[in-house]
């Protein structure tokens, strides 16, 4: 996995975190649920770049 595509799923992890954060402070439920599927497709897409790795090595 390339590092340009490993920094790409934690930058999304990160701004779904900084979404659900902004939500839960304004009172936001919207933004907040958004922010938590952001943060589950970006933590998701790392995993899967793991297992990548350690099946290639």
């Amino acid at each position: 996995m390339s590092i340009g595509k490993k920094i790409a799923h934690k930058a999304e992890a990160a701004k779904g975190v900084a979404k659900k954060l902004v939500g839960r402070g304004t009172g936001n439920t919207r933004l907040r649920t958004e922010g938590r599927i952001d943060q589950a497709k970006g933590d998701t897409k790392q995993a899967g770049a793991k297992m990548k790795d350690a099946f290639k090595h």
